[in-house]
């Protein structure tokens, strides 16, 4: 059979991390014939050389090839790519892994748009990834029309014919920014690069020790040195103009002009500071000209005219006052409506805690950052443009599995609002106000929500700061509507917003991954159960939303002798809005005795059961009544954090073990009655 994809590692000491590496290969669901992974070992001194051939003794498809310290990771990799018998080669970093699917998904995406680069989306576990890059699929993509400038790591897919015809290899040595010559270049020869949003390929990991490679302090002249070979295959490339000037800014931006922002630059030393600072001035006024900056973002081209006029001193000015700049996020509203969740939010920026203000300056908005007139004009003289481009300021909402890191953007209805400020003439404060609308069903690029915790954020865009924040609980009676459970799809599976302990801040259990469904019946009472006996039927009104009717088991459990049952019982809509779960009850003989109710909800896993705070007793002559475990309900209403709101007592166990072990001295106070 011949091979598909090679997986080229390169490995320097990276001890337990590379186990990770080893076990995502190891899961792959491309057949072991159709995929090959060629470690290779750059001179390690700790026990990664034996483990590796221990490793490639028990499995066929795992290589390792042994030599002599390189110093870097270019070497290893043109090893790899020269022994590579794959029609495909990806490159993975030894403390990186990947998707189990990733091989497969991206060998296909590649193969059925003809492309010579794969790019898997990617997470990012403690490190920076593209985030607009992998916004959806983009089967047909290149340096023009999409960001692909953005992600210059070399952890992609590459047709191992493409790399052979045009010669490219990684630049060999102890040196910086090989993956963006090696990449850059490959991004401009490529007939076609397919860009695969919709399954997380790889996960970027920061070591706990952080003692990955790109997070060593470098030095400045050799950095930047590295930097312009990147910036002469886009001259050989290229042509000069609008195209040439956005791939350069590129370098710009993120290789300069945000290292000189906020407490990025604050908390290095000055000496360092002044070493970087003198680095990227040579650079600017060597290579970059005037449309180079003018596509950045205010802020940007504040700190880009800066660096080009040598005023240091006003960056870090300009950094302090950056330095206080948040977003802060309101939730408004919370609800669901046919099997979507609606969240309304509002957000803007702050400084200081105070909401950042503009000044109307005709037909220009304008920022009022805090540097002497001197830099300003010195600013306005290399021609920059630093109005505020309020109009395209944005914000997206996002959902991040708190597991893997994986994310994904959810559709946002926005509406940008001006609003004046009392006492200042001319002054204002821009207030994004936006609805979102995430169905759990589609949520993941167009497929379902894995079972997990989904963290929710917002991500606002405006002048040049991208920075994220949570959102807060909704407080009221409408907002515990709206923070309710669903069940929702077909297969069906649970899906509970709840407020994060102890901040308060809004998450979605997909699945069952919690145990906080059982508090979304600590209200039920026994009004809130119908039970008949000719027919035998039992009816219990549910706080959840349901899109459609779905299967659920109701387990009835006698207190004293232990006996169970397990019920068949179906979910459906009210028009209240909750749910309905109504099941036959068929006991046998004897049927008399207390039992005690559990719910198994849909689940696209194993679902879990929840103890509902109700008993039923039946007699011996057939009838029934409904009991409240009235301190069970009490008990896990109080040791909700949601319903309480967000703060935290101090000192106290946390609510998991807190509910857990109130739940436990319930059941056995009042089941032995």
């Amino acid at each position: 059979m011949p091979i598909k994809v090679s997986v080229v590692i390169p490995v320097y000491n990276p001890g337990t991390y590379i186990e990770d590496c080893i076990d995502s290969l190891l899961r792959q669901s491309l057949p072991d014939d159709e995929y090959e992974a060629i470690f290779v070992n750059d001179g390690s001194t700790d026990g990664t050389p034996e483990r590796l051939d221990r490793l490639a003794a028990d499995h066929p498809h795992m290589h390792v090839i042994h030599q002599e310290p390189s110093g870097w990771s270019g070497k290893p990799r043109n090893v790899g790519i020269a022994a590579a018998q794959g029609e495909f080669i990806q490159f993975v970093d030894n403390d990186d892994w990947l998707g189990d699917e990733a091989l497969e998904r991206m060998y296909d995406y590649g193969v059925a748009n003809d492309a010579d680069v794969i790019v898997g989306k990617m997470a990012g576990k403690g490190r920076p990834v593209p985030l607009e890059l992998f916004r959806e699929n983009r089967p047909h993509a290149n340096v023009g029309n999409a960001p692909l400038i953005d992600s210059l790591t070399p952890h992609k897919m590459f047709r191992k014919a493409f790399l052979d015809k045009h010669n490219l290899r990684y630049l060999e040595g102890r040196r910086r920014l090989e993956d963006h010559v090696f990449v850059t270049e490959a991004y401009l020869r490529a007939d076609n690069v397919a860009v695969l949003s919709d399954y997380l390929c790889y996960y970027h990991v920061k070591r706990e020790d952080a003692s990955n490679a790109g997070f060593q302090r470098f030095d400045p002249a050799g950095y930047f040195k590295n930097l312009r070979e990147a910036l002469d295959v886009v001259e050989e490339l290229t042509e000069p103009g609008p195209l040439r000037d956005r791939l350069f800014r590129r370098w710009l931006r993120n290789e300069m002009v945000e290292r000189m922002r906020g407490q990025r630059l604050l908390k290095l030393p000055a000496d360092y500071r002044r070493e970087l600072f003198d680095e990227m001035h040579k650079v600017v006024v060597e290579r970059f000209g005037p449309g180079v900056a003018a596509g950045l973002q205010p802020t940007q081209q504040i700190v880009a005219g800066l660096i080009a006029a040598d005023r240091l001193a006003d960056i870090e000015e300009f950094a302090r006052w950056e330095s206080g700049i948040k977003p802060s996020g309101v939730l408004e509203n919370l609800g669901w409506e046919n099997g979507e969740l609606t969240i309304g939010f509002s957000a803007e920026y702050t400084s200081g805690g105070e909401p950042v203000t503009f000044r109307a300056d005709g037909e220009k908005d304008r920022l009022v950052p805090p540097l002497p007139q001197t830099s300003l004009d010195a600013i306005a003289l290399l021609g920059a443009d630093t109005s505020a481009p309020l109009a395209r300021s944005k914000v997206d909402l996002v959902v991040r599995e708190r597991a893997t890191a994986a994310e994904f953007f959810q559709p946002v209805e926005l509406v940008r609002e001006k609003i004046a400020v009392a006492d200042r003439e001319g002054h204002f404060r821009q207030v994004l106000r936006a609805t979102s609308r995430v169905d759990p069903l589609s949520a993941a690029a167009g497929s379902a929500l894995e079972p997990g915790i989904w963290d929710v954020l917002i991500r606002v865009s405006s002048c040049g700061w991208t920075k994220e924040t949570r959102l807060g609980s909704v407080r009221g009676q409408e907002a515990g509507r709206g923070r309710r459970a669903a069940v929702v799809g077909s297969p069906a599976r649970l899906v509970l917003p709840y407020w994060t302990d102890p901040h308060g801040n809004l998450s979605l259990d997909v699945g069952q991954k919690t145990n906080r469904i059982a508090y979304e019946f600590a209200g039920l009472a026994p009004a809130d159960v119908t039970v008949t006996t000719d027919p035998g039927r039992i009816s219990v009104a549910l706080p959840f939303h349901v899109q459609a009717e779905s299967e659920a088991t109701l387990k009835l459990t006698n207190a004293t002798t232990s006996r169970s049952v397990d019920l068949p019982a179906t979910l459906t809509a009210r028009v209240t809005g909750d749910a309905d779960l109504r099941a036959d009850l068929s006991f046998g003989e004897p049927a008399d005795g207390r039992w005690r109710l559990e719910l198994t909800l849909p689940s696209t896993g194993v679902g879990k059961p929840i103890a509902l705070p109700l008993a039923l007793a039946v007699s011996a002559d057939g009838g029934a009544v409904v009991e409240r475990l009235a301190a069970a309900a009490a008990d896990l209403a109080a040791a909700d954090p949601g319903r309480r709101g967000p703060a935290a007592r101090p000192g106290r166990p946390t609510f998991r073990r807190r509910a857990t072990a109130r739940l436990r001295r319930v059941l056995k106070k009042y089941l032995k009655k």
